[in-house]
């Protein structure tokens, strides 16, 4: 059983972390006098802060737990979902839809969507939305209960609880804000803890070129330690059991594109800025730490894949791949590095779990009960609705978590969620911000289906009924037909019903204008500095991501 043994030195730097995230809570519900500054914090914050509130919003359970479990399970092939399934839409989203959003002066990514398609679509995405933020959460809370299982020897349940409760405490005392600075926090916390492992793991195989080796030998083979190699068409013998089209399509476009492009808990960060330029740098700025969060997740898995015996052979009475984290620090690590590790694995996760939990009481505040379920109500109303949202959310997430105990590779189970939730979404969006001619009813009619089309394909891969590659690839396809189906569908739905109404189109469609005569476009305005000119910082991470890719083809 995996087990930790920190001493009092470690202990006391995780007492020190909770009391300094708690302090931020307290600190944060002064600012907090309207229903805005609990669920957006004011829209006043700057580009660096909200760029890193950004990539830490995304490091939870996914990034550490998971992507250390694609590590060791698929191999280097796992860099796909940061360099062809992040850093490209995450420049799409700055560049082309930050502006769109921004100038919308919208609260929440569904209320665009009651803008351009009507309250049924509306009421349909928030729905969705709130769905896939619980489930979510569950996944970061669960990640959490094994650290502290590890580390007290606390059955599941009382960790998820336990740390369901902390969370509650500092998003319910300053909500957005809080969580976006204690995002920041975490952010430098997460590396202080990730950098270390990463290079001790290494030293404790011999170095990179017995780390080479040794991967080559065992069961992943030459293939896992290579991103394209083994991915022709009819030639699959990658660990990722996927082909180049479908990484490309499945997860570089629909995946990627879905996820960073309509996810609020990402985009909620960038909204918060306080100006259009902030916004547009907030996903370009997270970027730059995006493309080389690999070599402090991948890199551990590989490690546990090699030096743990039975590593991912669970049936066996090995320890499974989501272990792999929690595994390596609880052996490589001293006392003192040990506390800055486990340290760093709790603000991960709740980084992971206060960005779903923030975007979720905002999105049901606004987008549910403020215009549907309590209409008219004073701001003191709304902002206490959004207090207890967050409480509901929180206990709705502690039931989410013991689901998501039952996968063995959260990643995985984590992706699947995307392919049903956000890869229609963002075929919604693009036909509505770039084609006129797309109606209410078509919107509505398309993303219902979509959300249909890939919670099918789920089901029937999960029964057998469909076989693929790998698990990894089952979410290439889920997200695949959830996004042509809701494309056909939109575009169907759309012809045969009554075009919408200009005034539903002014200044929220690509070449429409607003009610101030501004024509929507993708030119960027004139911005003094270089580094505030965000097509100047798209293409240098761009540029990034293509040279990391033909190093490690």
């Amino acid at each position: 059983m995996l087990r930790l043994n920190p001493g009092w030195l470690d202990y006391s730097l995780l007492a020190l972390y909770f009391v300094v995230v708690l302090g931020i809570g307290v600190v944060a519900r002064r600012a907090v006098g309207t229903s805005a500054d609990f669920l957006l914090a004011g829209r006043s914050l700057p580009a660096w802060v909200t760029g890193l509130a950004f990539v830490a919003a995304n490091l939870g359970a996914t990034e550490i737990i998971g992507m250390a479990a694609n590590g060791a399970q698929y191999g280097v092939a796992t860099v796909h979902y940061y360099w062809i399934g992040a850093i490209p839409a995450m420049v799409f989203l700055g560049i082309v839809m930050m502006p769109f959003y921004y100038r919308s002066k919208v609260r929440s990514v569904p209320e665009f969507l009651r803008l351009r398609f009507g309250n049924g679509t509306h009421v349909l995405n928030a729905g969705v939305f709130a769905v896939a933020s619980v489930l979510i959460a569950g996944v970061n809370l669960y990640a959490l209960a094994i650290v502290l299982n590890a580390l007290l020897g606390w059955p599941q349940f009382l960790g998820i609880v336990v740390s369901a409760a902390v969370v509650l405490v500092y998003i319910g005392f300053g909500g957005l804000g809080s969580a976006i600075y204690g995002e920041v926090l975490q952010f430098f916390v997460i590396l202080a803890g990730l950098i270390p492992l990463a290079i001790v793991a290494v030293r404790s195989v011999g170095g990179f070129g017995e780390l080479t080796r040794r991967v080559t030998d065992s069961a992943l083979g030459p293939q896992g330690l290579h991103a394209w190699q083994g991915t022709g068409v009819g030639n699959v013998t990658n660990p990722i059991g996927a082909n180049w089209i479908g990484i490309v399509l499945g997860l570089g476009f629909i995946l990627s594109f879905g996820y960073w492009t309509t996810n609020f808990a990402e985009i909620q960060r960038a909204l918060s800025a306080k100006d259009r330029s902030a916004s547009q740098r907030t996903p370009l700025i997270a970027a730059f730490p995006k493309l080389f969060i690999p070599a402090v997740t991948i890199i551990p898995g590989l490690v546990a894949l090699i030096a743990i015996p039975n590593f991912g052979n669970s049936d066996s009475g090995g320890l499974e791949y989501n272990d792999a984290i929690p595994a390596l620090i609880g052996q490589l690590l001293p006392e003192g590095v040990l506390g800055i590790a486990i340290t760093g694995l709790f603000a991960s996760f709740m980084a992971g779990v206060a960005a779903n939990v923030s975007s979720l009481n905002t999105v049901v505040t606004y987008d549910l009960i403020q215009p549907y379920l309590a209409k008219g109500h004073s701001d003191r109303y709304y902002l206490t609705a959004g207090r207890w949202v967050t409480v509901a959310g929180v206990v709705i997430a502690i039931g989410t978590a013991l689901l998501a105990s039952s996968f063995n590779n959260i990643m995985t189970y984590l992706q699947s969620l995307f392919g049903i939730f956000n890869a229609p979404i963002f075929a919604t969006f693009i036909l509505g911000m770039f084609w006129k001619r797309t109606t209410g009813w078509g919107g509505f009619s398309g993303l219902a289906s979509g959300v249909a089309a890939g919670t099918l394909v789920f089901i029937l891969a999960q029964a057998k009924v469909l076989t693929f590659g790998s698990d990894i690839e089952v979410t290439f396809y889920q997200a695949g037909a959830a996004f042509f189906v809701d494309l056909i569908v939109t575009v169907i739905v759309s012809l045969v019903t009554a075009k919408p109404a200009p005034e539903r189109l002014a200044g929220i469609v690509y070449g429409v204008p607003g009610a101030d005569g501004v024509v929507p476009t993708l030119r960027q305005p004139r911005e003094a500095v270089w580094w505030r000119k965000p097509v100047l910082l798209g293409g240098i991470a761009l540029a990034l991501t293509v040279v990391l890719n033909i190093l490690f083809a």
